[in-house]
């Protein structure tokens, strides 16, 4: 696969899933999980997904556990969405530089989001 793909394959799956864990899961302990990086090996099979999170250590290591356990639905989720041969197998971490332009993005289209939801 070229870079080029694996860029925009990156890209997808971060959207999607900052859209899936942002908005659309209702575990509490979801709730300060923020995607802030997603990188695709070349061959597709793996992603590893950098998450910000928030909380005292207790907090994170809950997050992380439940980031862990709905894998198989996030999986799911994304092949449903993206139109990819292979879904690739995904791997969370905690990002220990959280981007703060990135952190700045996902709330103003959390906002954006609440706000179409408001006006309905």
């Amino acid at each position: 696969m070229d870079v080029r793909r694996i860029l925009r394959v990156s890209e997808a799956v971060k959207e999607e899933l900052s859209e899936i864990i942002g908005f659309e899961m209702e575990d509490p302990r979801l709730l300060e999980v923020d995607v802030t990086d997603v990188q695709v090996s070349p061959d597709s099979r793996h992603a590893t997904i950098k998450v910000g999170l928030n909380g005292d250590q207790k907090r994170q290591n809950h997050a992380l556990a439940a980031l862990e356990h709905a894998t198989g639905y996030l999986r799911r989720e994304l092949a449903l969405r993206l139109q990819l041969r292979q879904v690739p197998e995904l791997h969370f971490e905690q990002d220990k530089n959280p981007n703060v332009e990135s952190r700045i993005d996902i709330l103003l289209r959390r906002a954006r989001k609440s706000r179409g939801r408001n006006e309905n």
